[in-house]
């Protein structure tokens, strides 16, 4: 199958989006089918309002056109709402093509967070987008029944993957040469340095040993100069990443907006257990394993975490391969058929809700 997938988060961008989507690419590839992925890097962009190392194309409506429609595609997934997303959107209703999307990210608390736009005004651009969709492909089962009570509909359960040979069980953990000797233990936060990682609520906790962030976001100036003892090593390469992930004790993810959370699979994976809230995401990725700990008091999580032996975290990302979540996504698409054949029209889709279950997903050795 040729598949045409339109995403605004794309490389050089470091985000949770843009490794799902890579990974994704990767297996359909692996799969045999042949994918097509539009992205910024093919416009002129600017950088995103308040978002830095985030671009966006600007004015992508006429070149989208000609490359959506050069490519000739059996499916088409819209993967983000930005931009090019709305221009695939309108491209599509206009030609009356079916087509999936995907709802990765909160961004309706983003702009909560960051602007203090009304969640409900959010909420309603975002259910405006994906009204037309054949599936709304989500990671979660908690998110999945927040978008229904919202009004959303054509939900579909997908989920996430992680590289498991890249992220590989180090026991006991190494130290990583950038940094040096670190006192014991070490604390580790990775991902957007940004409003909904909620990361005050790591980099303040009162705890004992080093803590170390890796990544970037409109928040990182301020919050180095505000805890200038936390080891800020900014965006590394992913096979760096893998040797950070194995020098830390714990993996503190305080966000509380998180539609999945990669990162934690990466930790998992790497025998790192985790620190976090008992919302969505980690409720997902942790679930009753012995993984992690999830709880409203952030310090007892931590203490709690700390006492998970490695091999448990790691036998629980095992369970999430990208075998299968590529499998998922590929059954969730719109076969749009032979161009001589009547496509299937925007909006149609199954009625039924499908369970997400990590059970579901297969052990990647």
């Amino acid at each position: 199958m040729k598949i045409l997938i339109v995403t605004d988060a794309w490389q050089p961008q470091v985000n949770g989006v843009v490794t799902t989507l890579v990974e994704l690419v990767r297996e359909l590839q692996a799969l045999g089918h042949e994918v097509v992925v539009i992205q910024p890097g093919q416009f002129r962009t600017r950088p995103c309002p308040g978002y830095a190392g985030i671009d966006i194309a600007l004015f992508p409506g006429r070149r989208l056109r000609a490359l959506m429609d050069a490519a000739e595609p059996d499916a088409i997934h819209i993967a983000t709402e930005g931009p090019l997303g709305w221009a695939a959107r309108r491209h599509c209703l206009r030609r009356q093509l079916a087509f999936t999307t995907a709802f990765h990210t909160k961004f309706p608390e983003i702009l909560h967070a960051a602007l203090g736009v009304p969640l409900s005004w959010g909420y309603a651009l975002f259910r405006r987008f994906h009204r037309p969709s054949s599936g709304v492909m989500v990671p979660t089962d908690g998110v999945l029944d927040m978008l229904k009570a919202r009004g959303f509909r054509h939900l579909r359960a997908w989920t996430h993957g992680v590289d498991t040979r890249l992220f590989s069980l180090t026991d006991p953990p190494t130290p990583y040469a950038m940094l040096g000797p670190l006192a014991r233990p070490v604390s580790l936060f990775v991902g957007r340095i940004s409003y909904e990682k909620n990361i005050d609520a790591f980099l303040s906790l009162d705890v004992p040993g080093s803590k170390v962030v890796c990544g970037v976001g409109p928040l990182a100036s301020t919050l180095q100069q505000r805890y200038p003892n936390v080891h800020w090593l900014g965006v590394l390469p992913r096979h760096e990443l893998a040797k950070v992930y194995a020098a830390a004790d714990v993996f503190v993810f305080p966000s509380r907006s998180e539609t999945f959370g990669l990162v934690m699979l990466e930790a998992m994976a790497c025998g790192v257990p985790v620190a976090a809230y008992p919302v969505d995401g980690p409720l997902q990725v942790i679930g009753e394993s012995r993984a992690g700990a999830l709880r409203e008091d952030l310090h007892e999580a931590w203490m709690d975490a700390l006492k998970v032996k490695r091999h448990e975290a790691r036998d629980r990302a095992l369970h999430f391969g990208w075998g299968r979540a590529a499998e998922l996504f590929v059954s969730h698409l719109s076969v749009l058929g032979s161009p001589r054949r009547q496509r299937p029209r925007v909006g149609a889709a199954h009625s039924s809700k499908e369970t997400l279950s990590h059970k579901s997903c297969p052990v990647v050795e």
